[in-house]
């Protein structure tokens, strides 16, 4: 589901009220454990968090006016979604997730390429999504995507 919003406030407050709860706190944990220089906004719908024009001139390579996108969060028809382009770009990083989860998580991964979905809004290990916002640096996520 896509929201016309300007800003992750915005978008919080347009989303329904069971979701609210989830996807603030996602944010909450997000922005308490995402290293030092990456920024939170708004992109594709969603909110993003990303490395600045400011920090990395070159923008995203698929359209270097965006800057360089690396997690978003997001309230779709049925589910919360997390996408996490280290978990896409960093096999290492991959796998240390797929290990991790049933540590914290009694249900199947369900995930995509950079995508975690979430349908059980009241299991979601926000726990292990703040280690996993933790594992990469923007100067480790620029070399990443320069190579």
């Amino acid at each position: 589901m896509m929201y016309d919003a300007n800003s992750p406030e915005d978008y919080i407050n347009q989303l329904p009220e069971d979701r609210k709860a989830v996807i603030s706190e996602l944010r909450k944990v997000i922005l308490e454990s995402l290293p030092v220089g990456f920024k939170e906004t708004m992109s594709y719908g969603f909110i993003s968090y990303v490395v600045p024009h400011s920090l990395y001139p070159a923008g995203y390579h698929c359209n270097p006016k965006e800057p360089l996108p690396f997690m978003s969060i997001a309230s779709q028809k049925n589910l919360v979604a997390i996408y996490h382009m280290g978990v896409y770009a960093d096999q290492e990083l991959l796998n240390w997730f797929v290990q991790e989860y049933p540590k914290h998580m009694k249900t199947k991964l369900d995930m995509g390429k950079s995508c975690i979905r979430f349908k059980n809004m009241n299991q979601i290990p926000y726990a292990l999504i703040g280690e996993l916002s933790k594992k990469i640096t923007v100067e480790q996520w620029i070399e990443k995507c320069d190579k």
